[in-house]
């Protein structure tokens, strides 16, 4: 790194930590849904190179019954296919199969979404990562009362020795099913972990839904969930990620597993 970038990055600090202050006091869930639970960084796939990664969430205690035509996730077991091509130093497209292990129901699939993200690249040497991501696609109604969904979400982040910080401030809009013709919702997520040796990082992970952007939810209709996560950092070309999560809402999950298991070609 060079002494112009670790000099604004100095410099940036003050500002960074007064926008994050801001964000947890406002963003107090929809945050990821039970299928990809996990916040982004900002970093893209290098060129040439695929990621393939497995997200398997167990809901310990969730939703019991079918509301609206939506199966319940009470002792559900969603497991997501997960890959990431990189095209270039700031472009990377991700494309996502999501199903769903019913307790007594078996093994089905959920839907598929697409995701293109760009970065800011290294080069420009800005103080925080920065980049943005659009994921698109579509899920069967029994999983969900909107069948095509798009997310919108900007990712920033940065790395202060063993500190990481990842803000996910994410605006969701139903395209077709029953909110479709509502605006964007606001779902935003959040991590934060330290490096308690070279190959572990402690950390903590929230996800939320708040509502529409224009008029939030009432307290008890958002989804809000804190996971306790543990990264394994244990050779470059493997990504795991383990974390146990709690809601703290009467529309949250009450608790959830989460594992992700990734792989870099």
């Amino acid at each position: 790194m060079s002494m112009r970038s670790r000099v604004a990055r100095r410099r940036a600090l003050p500002a960074i930590a007064v926008a994050l202050m801001a964000f947890f006091r406002a963003a107090a869930a929809q945050g990821q849904d039970g299928y990809e639970i996990q916040v982004y960084g900002s970093e893209t796939m290098t060129a040439d190179m695929t990621m393939v990664e497995l997200h398997s969430n167990f809901t310990v205690h969730g939703q019991e019954q079918t509301v609206d035509g939506v199966l319940p996730d009470h002792h559900a077991m969603h497991e997501t296919l997960e890959i990431t091509r990189g095209f270039s130093p700031w472009f990377e497209t991700g494309f996502y199969v999501f199903t769903s292990i019913q307790p007594g129901d078996g093994w089905e699939w959920v839907g598929d979404h697409i995701r293109p993200r760009v970065r800011i690249p290294e080069a420009w040497e800005w103080p925080v990562g920065l980049s943005l991501s659009m994921e698109v696609g579509y899920q069967r109604r029994s999983f969900s009362e909107d069948t095509w969904t798009l997310e919108l979400r900007p990712i920033i982040d940065e790395q202060w020795g063993p500190l990481y910080v990842a803000v996910n401030p994410a605006f969701e809009k139903s395209l077709r099913g029953e909110h479709s013709g509502q605006g964007f919702d606001f779902a935003p997520s959040a991590k934060v972990s330290v490096a308690v040796v070279d190959a572990v990082a402690l950390g903590v992970e929230y996800y939320a839904s708040l509502g529409p952007v224009d008029h939030l939810d009432p307290w008890k209709q958002q989804e809000h969930q804190i996971f306790a996560a543990v990264d394994l950092n244990v050779a470059p070309e493997w990504e795991i990620n383990f974390g146990v999560g709690w809601g703290l809402t009467d529309a949250s999950d009450d608790l959830v597993v989460k594992l992700i298991i990734g792989r870099r070609f």
